[in-house]
């Protein structure tokens, strides 16, 4: 026998620290992370940048070091946004990570504590339960109906039942049964393990040591965004071989080598401005950041593609219990066929368990002391054997040596204690009306019988060979959460439809979802109706069934497949091992953080860390959220980079010569360093749609980018460049000479019309005004918009405006640029007042 090696009130802290620095995390191999150098040239490669350390070295051999000067400080300004916006994503993602990491409950200066399981130590004492996969090899100092299931160890299908230590046989197999393994799981039972070994000296580290995990693949969105950066890439190409034949053509004065960099130059201004590089970013930032909002708010996202799957949800299964209920329970009524109440509650506390987590025997026991039954009189006897409650058994019962007697005592669902109860047909009759009378009250029924062997060797061996004496029932209620009936109205409004799954009673089912206001409440099917149905037959029910009683986990993942087969994206919660199955084929798969095993936390899309309904409504609008401010973004984008390009194909078309052009490759660097912290800055901290919740779920078949969103960007993105591009082209006819204002004009147009822009593009329906009043307050839009127009102001009015070949505008050229830039942007209000016309409910 191996002795602890630690007392009862486990490791110290200072303990655990010299434990760390000596063993290391409990971990099979150590992280590793990429360093600064290589995401620096990650980002460097990009073709973006690429094209623009090419412009700036052309700039150095045209003879022109200053401007290539300046082309290099813009690629550094424009680098460094691109790096910092990155920590930001990777520091958010790691705080998500370190949220979502499995924990374990250990004893440390005597306290119970929760901690990382990563952070588990030798020698350390773990609490292990129902669920939880166990973070490291052990040595079982206690346990109670303890079974794990080590099949991802030994193949082994069938769990094993655990001892203690100290009644483990000398003669020991390889695999021991009073020890625990890492990378197994609790089926059954609770125990305090003393952990013996962390990380890879585990058994489960020797054999997986050298497994390399697999790699993340895209989400859909993510292809959907590469797919459109290199169809616009693709396109630049071509039309930047065109733009620098055109250009070759059009200065035949020049020297060769001249006429052929000017080509090029001409190129690459046109190739940056259609390359819409800022997708990937926009796409990594806002569904980071969309889950760190959400992680405030109680809600951790594992896997960031459920921010955005979030918006699709169409059908919400629910457990009843802890989700729309308060997860409170209390003894409500109690009723006793033949006998007195004190047999009754007696009973009811000897068939709980002596240390238990359940909510419905916390209540019961609390119940029983209420009533003067104290846990030390009921647990005081010899606890002979039990029988275990089991999914298919739905009941259990404890057989104790109490008050010179010997007593079985039983408890479970009344449909199952009948079964197993000596009674008449008129005491089955009047037993079952009260069932139904007190579950029609929104009471959680629970049946008690008892049974007194004369001797030992009369013992039953399982608990369906005992013949009970049926004691009574109690009724129990746990009431829904406050907020929970709005919350349903909400979903019924934003055509999600809620269905509860449970394990309860369906008439005690229907009478909180009546008082909750779900629809389709007055049908219901049982677990014993759904084992019967064919799954054809189950598609069809399910359209109009909202209630799904007495069911056990494994028929979750039936439930969840008709729906899915009949087109619908579903969202699915559990807290239990079983559940993990259907989490992980569902949409969204939600564990529940608090009462939640660690299974089906590791298979969910999202652990909800407070198991609140509402919670789960706030991230299915929150995710609605995330994916209009990235379709506003990727029209945003689009719409600014039409002026640009345009402005760079046409110019050398309409022959003006590359010297001077609206746009030089110096300008369209300039204009990134606008475009980007807009995106991923402003874009993504915009507040939901007033009508979010009021829609239909979106189609997960559609498009990012669709026939709607490219004419909306193309108009108004060819506006601004008639604005734009009219203007500079009209100083330019009049003063041929002096192309530095006509460039000054129309670049001052672009820059003052993004931010007109960004304001417009805030929101479907609500005009600029209205988008910019709930904004007030936000200092970083604030900061956003004057650091903009300072920076304008600088460019124009200090000696760096003749550096990037611009020249001070008059107060009077200022204004009208002003005026242009706001008529060509804001004529869209007139659109959306159209709009709202003719949609009045909008």
């Amino acid at each position: 026998m191996i002795e602890n090696r630690t007392g009862p009130n486990g490791l110290t802290t200072q303990e655990a620290n010299n434990r760390q620095e000596q063993f290391g995390k409990n971990e099979l191999t150590a992280q590793k992370k990429d360093s600064f150098f290589h995401k620096l040239l990650h980002i460097i490669c990009e073709p973006m940048f690429l094209l623009l350390l090419v412009a700036a070295g052309i700039y150095f051999i045209l003879g022109e070091p200053r401007d290539g000067a300046i082309m290099l400080v813009f690629v550094i300004g424009i680098i460094s946004i691109d790096v910092i916006q990155e920590w930001k994503t990777d520091k958010t993602l790691s705080a998500l990570k370190d949220l979502s990491a499995p924990h374990i409950r250990v004893i440390r200066d005597g306290k119970e504590i929760i901690i990382a399981s990563v952070d588990l130590v030798p020698d350390d004492l773990m609490m292990i339960c129902e669920g939880v996969k166990i973070p490291a090899d052990g040595i079982i100092l206690k346990c109670s109906d303890l079974c794990v299931d080590e099949s991802s160890l030994t193949g082994e299908a069938e769990g094993v039942w655990k001892i203690a230590t100290e009644s483990a046989d000398p003669s020991r197999d390889y695999w021991r049964k009073d020890y625990c393994y890492a990378g197994t799981l609790v089926t059954q039972g609770s125990a305090t393990v003393a952990v013996d070994k962390i990380g890879k000296a585990t058994e489960y580290g020797k054999i997986g040591a050298n497994v390399a995990s697999a790699p993340d693949k895209p989400s859909p969105l993510q292809r959907q965004t590469g797919s459109l950066v290199k169809l616009c890439a693709g396109i630049a190409l071509l039309l930047m071989t065109l733009v620098g034949l055109v250009t070759y053509l059009n200065i035949p004065d020049h020297a060769f080598k001249d006429r052929i960099i000017e080509s090029i130059l001409s190129g690459i201004t046109l190739a940056m401005a259609m390359i819409p590089e800022e997708f990937p970013v926009i796409l990594t930032v806002f569904l980071s950041m969309g889950a760190w909002r959400l992680a405030k708010k109680q809600s951790l996202v594992r896997k960031l593609p459920a921010v955005e799957t979030l918006g699709s949800v169409s059908v919400l299964c629910v457990d009843k219990t802890g989700t729309i209920t308060m997860n409170q329970m209390t003894v409500q009524d109690t009723w006793v066929l033949n006998g007195n109440a004190d047999t009754l509650c007696e009973m009811m506390g000897l068939g709980c368990e002596t240390d238990t987590y359940d909510p419905m025997e916390k209540a019961m026991l609390n119940y029983c002391e209420k009533q003067g039954f104290s846990r030390a009189h009921l647990f005081g006897g010899d606890l002979i054997t039990e029988y275990a409650f089991t999914n298919e058994l739905k009941m259990m019962g404890h057989v104790w040596h109490h008050d010179g007697e010997i007593i079985v005592a039983a408890k479970g669902s009344p449909e199952h204690i009948l079964t197993i109860s000596e009674l008449s047909k008129d005491e089955r009759k009047i037993i079952e009306n009260k069932i139904r009378e007190m579950s029609e009250q929104g009471l959680r029924v629970i049946a008690v019988g008892t049974m007194k062997p004369e001797t030992e060797s009369d013992i039953p061996a399982d608990i369906t060979a005992c013949t009970l004496s049926f004691c009574g029932l109690i009724g129990l209620a746990d009431p829904p959460r406050e907020s929970v009936k709005d919350d349903i109205a909400l979903c019924n409004k934003a055509g999600i439809r809620v269905v509860m799954i449970t394990g309860d009673n369906g008439i005690t089912a229907a009478s909180i979802a009546k008082k909750i206001g779900m629809t389709g409440c007055e049908n219901i099917i049982t677990g014993d109706m759904l084992e019967a149905m064919a799954d054809e037959e189950l598609r069809e029910k399910v359209k109009k069934v909202s209630i799904f009683s007495r069911v056990v986990p494994e028929h979750k993942m039936r439930i969840v497949r008709a729906f899915k087969e009949n087109g619908e994206i579903v969202a699915m919660t559990g807290d239990g091992v079983n559940d993990a199955p259907a989490l992980k084929y569902a949409d969204i798969g939600i564990a529940m953080g608090k009462r939640g095993s660690e299974v089906s936390r590791e298979a969910a899309d999202l652990i909800l860390m407070d198991d609140n309904f509402s919670t789960i409504v706030y991230t299915v609008r929150d995710g609605r959220r995330v994916y209009d401010n990235i379709r506003k973004a990727v029209g945003y984008v689009f719409t600014i980079h039409i002026p640009i390009a345009f402005a760079a194909l046409l110019a050398p078309l309409l022959g003006i010569g590359p010297a001077s052009l609206l746009l030089l490759p110096l300008h369209v660097v300039l204009l990134e360093l606008i475009i980007d912290p807009t995106c991923s800055i402003v874009l993504e901290r915009q507040p939901a749609e007033l009508d979010i919740m009021e829609r239909k779920p979106r189609n997960p078949a559609e498009n990012l980018v669709d026939a709607r969103l490219l004419l909306k960007s193309f108009s108004q993105g060819f506006v601004l460049f008639a604005a734009s591009f009219g203007t500079y082209y009209l100083m330019l006819e009049q003063n041929p000479g002096n192309a530095p204002l006509a460039r000054t004009m129309g670049f001052s147009v672009i820059v003052i019309a993004n931010l007109f822009l960004v304001q417009v593009n805030s929101s479907y329906h609500d005009f600029a005004l209205q988008s910019m009043k709930r904004l007030m307050k936000d200092k970083l839009m604030w900061l956003v918009n004057i650091a903009t127009l300072s920076g304008l102001l600088i460019i124009l009015y200090t000696p760096a405006s003749a550096f990037l070949k611009l020249t001070p505008l008059s107060p009077a050229q200022l204004l009208t640029v002003f005026g242009i830039a706001a008529v060509s942007v804001l004529w869209y209000e007139v659109v959306k007042l159209i709009h709202k016309l003719k949609n009045p409910a909008n």
